[in-house]
């Protein structure tokens, strides 16, 4: 049985597939060899999430776990709003929306509808600014294009030319990568 992708990488692999091969190869080291700040910034924040601190209230749901059968990925979603019915990332900072972040909450969102969720809405929220941005639900072409990245990270050969291979000499991997 082919292993599910872990919905937290699809927006790794999008950056470059290299980059998503070394977090998946140090990812059982001690994340101090090579997490930066803003890698330390996120965890904490995601923490909140996992311990329910964003509100008490019922409507919320957080951290809960989610799995597509369908598309064969899985992972934790930030919050749920049952009231309108709303997804929630939570990121530090948005500068830009990248494909990888509209991925991954597309994901989160197959997982909610499988089990019976109602997705009307799809945010982006970026803490440090305030800043919601709204995504919109997947058309047909969206969902083919998410597909296509799913099998593309399931074929994936990190032996092969990464298209963008000049991001891990970017990233946190940079002092790791071969």
């Amino acid at each position: 049985m082919e292993s599910y992708i872990q919905i937290s990488k699809i927006n790794d692999f999008l950056y470059s597939p290299k980059s998503l091969y070394l977090h998946s190869v140090y990812e059982s080291f001690n994340q101090n060899a090579y997490h930066e700040t803003p890698q330390k910034t996120g965890k904490l924040n995601h923490e909140n999430i996992e311990q329910g601190k964003y509100s008490t209230a019922k409507r919320y749901l957080q951290g809960l776990a989610v799995y597509s059968s369908k598309h064969n990925v899985g992972g934790k979603i930030d919050i749920y709003d049952q009231k309108t019915e709303t997804l929630i990332e939570r990121k530090t900072k948005i500068k830009e929306i990248y494909e990888g972040h509209r991925f991954q909450l597309y994901a989160q969102m197959f997982g909610l509808v499988e089990v019976g969720y109602k997705i009307n809405k799809l945010l982006i929220h970026s803490l440090e600014d305030n800043k919601r941005y709204e995504i919109p639900l997947p058309d047909v072409v969206e969902i083919a294009r998410f597909e296509s990245v799913l099998e593309d990270m399931r074929s994936y050969n990190p032996n092969d030319q990464d298209p963008a291979g000049y991001r891990c000499d970017l990233s946190i991997y940079r002092h790791l990568s071969y």
